[in-house]
């Protein structure tokens, strides 16, 4: 995953997260124990997101550090997360409790029903998920609701990231605008906004933001 500000130095880690060890919800600072491609041994990786859990796919850009205190980490500068597809990946996932009305015990559940195509359901047939014992009417509500927030949230920081912005700053964009960032108008602020230290200039060559497609026509502007 290339971006316009990744430096030669700058390398990309992909993997499976195992545990989250930290997470600030007000600015989204993670630590994360991942399980990563092309390692051997549970990394330690560090930066910003909207939201986490256990179980999710992350792909980073950043590079290695060495902590006095910590040892060797990833510092993730640009942090893009994914559902996981594994039944290893779905069950913890599930068992984060990242889904409302999903614990533990519903999350076997529902792997056990549906396997791997558990999400499919949620999203595309959620009628189904009644047919798994214990959830009424107003559990599969709060599941598919929940559900729909959180990839709500997975797209605008895909957006936000497609434009060039950190996932630390797209994530005190989120925490500010909502799903409003990615509206017509407000990007263009919500980036200025996060942006203090650095006066943004109109790019003379664009004329759109690079934009998910159920936006519209927003505007674009890039940063310098």
């Amino acid at each position: 995953m290339k971006h316009p500000s990744q430096t030669q130095s700058q390398e990309v880690l992909a993997g499976l997260v195992e545990r989250v060890t930290y997470h600030n919800v007000e600015n989204g600072f993670c630590v994360l124990r991942a399980k990563a491609r092309g390692h051997r041994d549970v990394v330690t990786v560090i930066g910003h997101a909207a939201t986490i859990a256990a179980g999710e796919w992350i792909t980073a850009s950043g590079e290695w550090i060495n902590d006095r205190t910590h040892g060797q980490q990833f510092k993730a500068r640009f942090l893009r997360t994914s559902p996981p597809t594994s039944a290893d990946g779905i069950e913890k996932y599930l068992s984060s409790g990242m889904i409302r009305g999903i614990g533990p015990a519903y999350a076997k559940k529902l792997l056990r029903a549906f396997g791997e195509k558990v999400f499919d359901i949620i999203e595309a047939t959620p009628d189904r998920l009644r047919e798994v014992d214990g959830i009424g009417p107003v559990r599969a509500s709060r599941i598919t609701a929940a559900w729909a927030e959180q990839k709500a949230v997975r797209e605008i920081m895909v957006f936000l990231h497609s434009n060039g912005v950190g996932t630390a700053r797209a994530v005190r964009i989120y925490k500010t605008y909502g799903p409003d960032a990615i509206q017509p108008g407000i990007a263009w602020r919500a980036i200025s906004a996060a942006s203090a230290s650095r006066r943004p200039t109109r790019s003379p060559s664009s004329s759109a933001l690079r934009r998910p497609p159920w936006c519209g026509s927003a505007r674009v502007y890039r940063m310098r």
